[in-house]
């Protein structure tokens, strides 16, 4: 580490890092059944693949995925335009650390911190990029095994098959999109490393909780879980008859 880089660095970039790997563990891994919203739409991406198997004309279908898989690509695209640009700024480095720290907010350091700062900026993006490119592979995927579904009528026994299986293909595809979206947000926490350690160890603090916010307390979560139990509700009542 470059001798200017303090504890507070340190610990700094260790809660940058272990507030990024918890919340994605704890958000895509140990919320299953809970009420937040990526949740609720796994159910939902359910009743929707049952819904498509019972009509023929699946332009519909179709068009919601493209839409999806539109924005993954746009996010990638974007995503190689802030890395060209970061990896760049290597190249004109002196100029760079100097604009930096001439800068009446950000805290004065070492050319060598000053390279780790902006390098892990290259690595978020990078990571972004990779998670990205993987959903709209999976997409991809998606769109065979949608292509692939049968026909209606479909045994009740082969659509409960087929459903959890198209909805759980999808839902590991915006899985890796939205761990690429969320890296644009940590991204911004990353910037605030450059103001003081401090300010890196808030802007990671608040995007946890902006982002905990969106997924389990806010309006749309509500809205969403009311429809949820509506349709769960309704295929209970439609199972008994």
């Amino acid at each position: 580490m470059p001798p200017d880089a303090s504890t507070l660095d340190i610990v700094a970039f260790c809660w940058f890092v272990g507030s990024w790997v918890s919340f994605t563990i704890i958000q895509d891994h140990l919320l299953s059944g809970r009420n937040a919203v990526n949740q609720h739409l796994k159910t939902v991406r359910r009743h929707w693949i049952d819904r498509m198997l019972e009509r023929e004309n699946r332009i519909m279908d179709s068009q919601l995925v493209g839409h999806t898989m539109h924005s993954c690509t746009f996010f990638a695209s974007t995503n190689m335009l802030v890395l060209a640009g970061l990896v760049g700024s290597f190249g004109a480095m002196e100029h760079a650390h100097e604009v930096v720290s001439n800068l009446s907010f950000t805290v004065h350091t070492s050319r060598q911190l000053f390279e780790i700062k902006l390098l892990l900026m290259v690595v978020v993006f990078t990571f972004g990029f990779f998670k990205f490119t993987w959903a709209l592979r999976q997409y991809n995927y998606c769109c065979a095994l949608i292509g692939s579904a049968p026909m209606p009528p479909v045994s009740v026994e082969d659509r409960g098959i087929i459903s959890h299986s198209i909805g759980e293909a999808l839902t590991l595809a915006i899985t890796a999109l939205n761990g690429g979206m969320r890296a644009y947000y940590f991204a911004l926490a990353a910037l605030a490393w450059t103001i003081g350690p401090i300010p890196f160890i808030l802007a990671t603090t608040g995007v946890i909780l902006i982002l905990t916010r969106r997924q389990a307390f806010s309006a749309t979560e509500k809205v969403i879980r009311v429809q949820v139990e509506w349709l769960e509700e309704n295929a209970s009542i439609k199972g008994k008859e």
